[in-house]
């Protein structure tokens, strides 16, 4: 059998997130408040037909899978890059003495700005609502952040990594996101995540933070043909 998270938007789309679905039987992908994944249930032919006439429908999507995406009908593909699942069995632990605050609702806005400034993967107006996120402020000011995206019954995906250029350097991503692993083992999940293969400093981190290399994940942007 697959493993969930060869499939990982499928996966959480058709079972702990499947009230953020949008699509049909054969194919599916997140409201687009939230987040820009699709997925179909097979590389079978009515699997990416049913694919590519959602993206036709609804625009350009991002496909990330284990296996190669073959021709997917009525799409082409505006970009591919290869990156990294990686999954903690256990995770550095929590500093007992960091201090954050729990972002909601009321951060939305400032969220979507840094996420814009810092690119640290699609986040959209309401990616916040996908799972818990936490941040630190400065002088009132949010300076990073933190939180979780993705989720399958066993998993959840650590997400929206990002610190402002000008407090880079403190360690402050590493801090927020051993807080963020550490709820989610608390409630019976592995942590995993993503980074494009070519990013060794992002890998590095994450090996310092207890995660390691499961499968190499290919990233497909269709976009609508012609």
């Amino acid at each position: 059998m697959a493993h969930p998270l060869d499939n990982p938007a499928w996966s959480a789309l058709t079972t702990s997130q499947a009230h953020l679905a949008r699509g049909g039987a054969l194919a599916l992908r997140y409201d687009g408040d939230h987040a820009i994944f699709a997925a179909s249930a097979s590389h079978d032919p009515a699997p990416l037909a049913a694919l590519g006439a959602l993206v036709a429908a609804s625009g350009a999507a991002i496909v990330a899978e284990k296996t190669p995406l073959p021709m997917v009908p009525r799409t082409v593909i505006h970009k591919h890059r290869m990156a990294v699942q990686m999954v903690a069995e256990a995770p550095a632990p929590p500093d007992p003495d960091f201090t954050f605050l729990d972002l909601g609702d009321a951060d939305a806005a400032e969220m979507l700005a840094l996420a814009t400034l810092t690119e640290p993967g699609p986040f959209f107006r309401g990616t916040h609502r996908m799972g818990r996120f936490i941040g630190i402020r400065h002088e009132g000011r949010l300076i990073a952040m933190a939180g979780e995206r993705m989720r399958t019954p066993g998993y959840a995906e650590v997400s929206g990594v990002c610190t402002h250029p000008d407090f880079r350097g403190a360690g402050l991503a590493g801090k927020l996101m051993r807080v963020v692993a550490g709820r989610m083992v608390a409630q019976g999940e592995m942590p995993f995540l993503h980074a494009y293969a070519d990013n060794a400093s992002a890998i590095a981190l994450y090996e310092r933070l207890g995660y390691r290399w499961r499968a190499d994940i290919n990233i497909t942007v269709l976009a609508p043909a012609g």
